[in-house]
């Protein structure tokens, strides 16, 4: 299951999650929405407008909006079954 985590350089909630997705072993793909504009417009669209990150998007379609790692588990899990 491919997961795609939007997030900036400065972002510490990001530096948060990526560090807790590691070491929980989830895989990722991250994007930055300073660099690039498609995944600023998706995070835009996912947040009414807003750039909010770290945006999670998954397989699915389906986003979280700054989730704690359990909630990125249990999401994951709920796609799997």
């Amino acid at each position: 299951m491919a997961l795609t985590m939007f997030t900036t350089t400065w972002c510490g909630y990001c530096r948060r999650l990526k560090s807790q997705l590691d070491r929980t072993g989830i895989d990722y793909v991250e994007v930055d929405i300073e660099t690039t504009p498609e995944g600023a417009e998706l995070v835009e669209h996912a947040n009414s407008g807003n750039r909010t990150v770290p945006t999670l998007l998954f397989d699915d379609g389906s986003t979280l909006t700054n989730p704690s790692a359990r909630e990125v588990e249990r999401h994951l899990a709920s796609l799997a079954s």
